[in-house]
């Protein structure tokens, strides 16, 4: 082969200008997406939570540092806007926060007293609603005296024990504790001197002090009553074990001024009692939210109470 005759061919090939960097303007628009979608997903999940928790979420961005008690309404330093009308609070809202807390707490209270097997003959005389007052805790005798012995004021010491977990519970809200005696119509003698107005003031008084051993703050101790067998349970059966109870209830906070406080805690508006009808609370260390009692005639109906 004659390599004079050999022809070299050259192939030259042009590089396009394909890859040539056009920018990061879609990365700012992908951003953008991705913040919408976020905020759009955060909306739907905010929606479906409960008011307190929105709440919650509401007080959050009026004030993400928790600082506005310092400065007053801004979080700047030196620039307060007090000057300016505080938004009203809705009252609605305000009690259903408070209606969810207290039922909350009822529930735990109520879950805690059936796990324990000290309580085990108790849970079922014991009932727990949310009323238009705050939250109730009632403890129901029986024939056989689950809480009291029949005309006794002091409580059997599983009741001892029960009364210092609700202390304990009810401690951890900062609401007012209402508590309440009532009796049956069953009367003592004619000529006893120590009746069911007695008894059922010392029950209540007897519920209190326990209460505050297990962890309840004295000043939410708001009043301390003895109904006697004025308010029955049963009104038509006036001597039923049941009309014989010991009410508990957690108020309702109705303004930010309703917080317990040692100044603010009143006696009840029970009549004023005469040296011959009234007995002192048992404890000489009572609180003033023990109110006097005084004696009524023996109720009508039934066997003296021994």
């Amino acid at each position: 082969m004659n390599k004079a005759r050999e022809t070299i061919i050259i192939v030259r090939k042009k590089r396009g200008h394909g890859s040539k960097h056009h920018g990061g303007a879609w990365k700012v628009a992908f951003a953008d997406f991705m913040t919408s979608m976020m905020a759009l997903f955060l909306v739907l999940w905010i929606v479906t939570q409960s008011s307190d928790v929105r709440a919650a979420i509401a007080g959050y961005f009026q004030d993400p540092l928790g600082r506005a008690n310092e400065f007053g309404a801004t979080i700047i330093k030196g620039e307060s806007t007090q000057h300016l009308d505080p938004r009203p609070v809705n009252q609605q809202d305000v009690t259903r926060i408070q209606q969810a807390l207290l039922a909350k707490l009822g529930q735990h209270i109520r879950q805690r007293v059936e796990a324990s097997p000290d309580f085990k003959g108790l849970a079922n005389h014991i009932e727990i609603t949310v009323t238009d007052e705050g939250l109730r805790i009632q403890l129901l005798e029986d024939s056989s005296g689950v809480f009291f012995e029949t005309g006794s004021a002091t409580p059997r010491p599983e009741v001892g024990k029960l009364l210092e977990v609700l202390g304990q519970e009810l401690g951890t809200l900062p609401h007012r504790v209402t508590i309440e005696g009532y009796t049956d119509a069953v009367p003592y003698h004619v000529d006893a001197k120590y009746t069911n107005w007695e008894l059922s003031a010392d029950r209540a008084n007897a519920a209190r002090r326990i209460m505050i051993e297990g962890g309840l703050d004295p000043t939410q101790v708001w009043e301390v009553r003895g109904h006697a067998d004025r308010e029955l349970r049963i009104p038509d059966q006036p001597t039923a074990p049941s009309n014989r109870r010991v009410s508990i209830t957690m108020l309702f906070n109705k303004s930010p001024t309703d917080s317990p406080s040692e100044d603010s805690t009143t006696a009840s508006t029970a009549p004023a009692a005469t040296s011959d009808s009234t007995t002192s609370a048992p404890d000489s260390t009572a609180s003033p939210s023990a109110s006097p009692v005084t004696a009524a005639p023996t109720a009508p109906g039934g066997g003296a109470r021994p």
